[in-house]
């Protein structure tokens, strides 16, 4: 198992090389990436906090839609979660509920540090599955406003999928992915995996909490979590979106939607629905 496990962290590895090179990183020109004396504005007076996907770190993955993000005013934070002591660059492999403790600790240190009084939490794959975890299982859901997540694993999903889902970047990163699953191995592969005790503990009862706004994108076109329906929360007042009901010739996939502009945009929309905008499609990435 371990080595289709790498093969297919490879084959993600390998399409989010091309992915960096062709989206370069939008500098914050307002706001704050992980600044903390940033202070929230009163338009935009929630922390926003980025969480990665599995094998990703703070600065993969979701760091490029956070820099896009901080410049428009809002102050952002990422941490590198569920990532072991021999491996802190590889996140995400620890236990669903070890990085949810870790989570919440971050949550309330962002509260702390600027003095809001809720957060934001916008998280793609695992990160997205994180973000609905860690309200609903963290008895912090009065601290957090908005939870935006991306390509949610969040009833389970298939093999196929689920052992694709890294980002870490570059040959030398690649091969340190290979030597954590080999030495420590993934928990959370198999705590997002149909049955797997992560989701059954998500989706026992209801996942929305009250009082926070739920808005789910995924795409059509996702090859990793799988059945892309799986991402969706079924439930009242939470808001599921396919990018391509926005954006229809958009054939991005799962590692592309952390880096589509349509997402992005979707995003902003969902961080701030009092001032939505359109905006102009483009065509994300195919994988």
């Amino acid at each position: 198992m371990k080595r289709l496990v790498r093969r297919a962290l490879g084959v993600a590895l390998t399409a989010a090389v091309i992915t960096t090179a062709a989206a370069a990183p939008v500098r914050a020109a307002e706001g704050g990436v992980n600044d903390p004396d940033c202070q929230p504005s009163a338009a935009h007076p929630n922390p926003v906090v980025f969480l990665h996907g599995l094998g990703a770190n703070k600065n993969a993955d979701t760091n490029v839609m956070q820099d896009e993000i901080a410049s428009q005013g809002y102050c952002t934070y990422s941490l590198t979660y569920g990532a072991h002591e021999e491996f802190p660059f590889v996140g995400g492999l620890r236990p669903i509920a070890d990085s949810a403790q870790e989570i919440r600790a971050f949550i309330l240190d962002v509260l702390a540090t600027t003095g809001a009084s809720t957060v934001d939490i916008v998280g793609h794959s695992e990160g997205g599955f994180q973000s609905l975890y860690v309200t609903k299982t963290q008895g912090i859901a009065d601290k957090i406003d908005k939870v935006i997540a991306i390509a949610p694993p969040t009833h389970g999903t298939t093999f196929g999928g689920l052992y694709a889902l890294a980002y870490v970047y570059g040959d030398t990163s690649r091969d340190l992915v290979d030597e954590a699953l080999k030495t420590v191995g993934c928990a959370a592969c198999t705590d997002l995996g149909p049955d797997g005790d992560a989701v059954e503990v998500l989706t026992d009862g209801p996942i929305a909490q009250q009082g926070v706004t739920y808005t789910i994108i995924t795409s059509t076109n996702d090859q990793m979590v799988t059945p892309t329906e799986t991402s969706f929360v079924p439930e009242p007042g939470v808001d599921n979106k396919y990018v391509q009901e926005t954006c229809p010739h958009d054939p991005v996939g799962h590692i592309g939607e952390a880096y589509d502009t349509n997402v992005w945009n979707m995003v902003t929309n969902a961080l701030d629905p009092a001032n939505a905008m359109p905006f102009p499609c483009s065509a994300g990435f195919p994988f």
